[in-house]
């Protein structure tokens, strides 16, 4: 899910029954209001650190987790007492008696997991990259985000991107930058199903105007 880095303003997310066992990319997805991630693999209640900088959330869905533990009245009250903003937790209205009762039986969480790793993100990529941690080899990287690329465009019956042109990325540029444009362009053409005719014309519009200054600044440049 670390498509949502580069999905600031997105308000509802579903990612029900998807093996996510990672917040940490939502916690920049500041206008959240609706979260589902019901039958998942968070395996901690301290995952919930990434959600208590969103000030709009108010339904979430986290049942059926490991998280959620044999004592359902403890993770409630956990939950609720570090995202007292809610409204509905599990498909479940919150109450203000149980709020009050979660300043109580519910546990803090003032830390994230302690556990970090590089299958988690780009960004933990970057630092363990730096770190001299293994990471991807360049053309792995390179073939894996062509293929996720390809398969959103077949999808939108759209013309492939030729390899030769998507690994023409400046030498300079790191695995995180090429990974985050790969992140940015699947969430585009992602979005895209979701326009009608007048918001395609729109995008079409925007396109040719950016190329057109893009062009126009090659040529004052030769």
């Amino acid at each position: 899910i670390s498509i949502c880095r580069d999905l600031p303003n997105i308000e509802v997310i579903t990612f029900s029954v998807n093996g996510i066992s990672d917040l940490e990319p939502l916690h920049q997805c500041q206008n959240l209001s609706e979260l589902y991630l019901r039958k998942n693999n968070i395996t901690s209640l301290d995952e919930l650190f990434y959600l208590k900088a969103l000030p709009r959330l108010r339904v979430l869905w986290l049942a059926e987790n490991p998280c959620c533990g044999p004592d359902p009245h403890r993770y409630r009250m956990t939950v609720l007492r570090n995202l007292p903003s809610l409204q509905k937790l599990d498909n479940q209205a919150v109450t203000e008696e149980e709020l009050s009762q979660a300043l109580v039986d519910g546990e803090e969480i003032t830390a994230p997991p302690a556990r970090r790793s590089v299958e988690n993100g780009w960004s933990e990529s970057c630092t363990s990259s730096a770190a001299g941690a293994t990471t991807e080899p360049q053309s792995e990287l390179l073939s894996c985000s062509l293929e996720e690329t390809n398969k959103t465009q077949e999808e939108l019956d759209m013309k492939l991107v030729p390899r030769d042109k998507y690994s023409s990325f400046s030498p300079q540029e790191t695995d995180c930058s090429r990974k985050k444009r790969s992140n940015v362009l699947n969430a585009i053409l992602l979005l895209m199903k979701e326009l009608d005719t007048e918001g395609l014309e729109i995008i079409q519009q925007t396109v040719a105007r950016r190329l057109q200054a893009f062009q126009k600044k090659e040529l004052q440049e030769e």
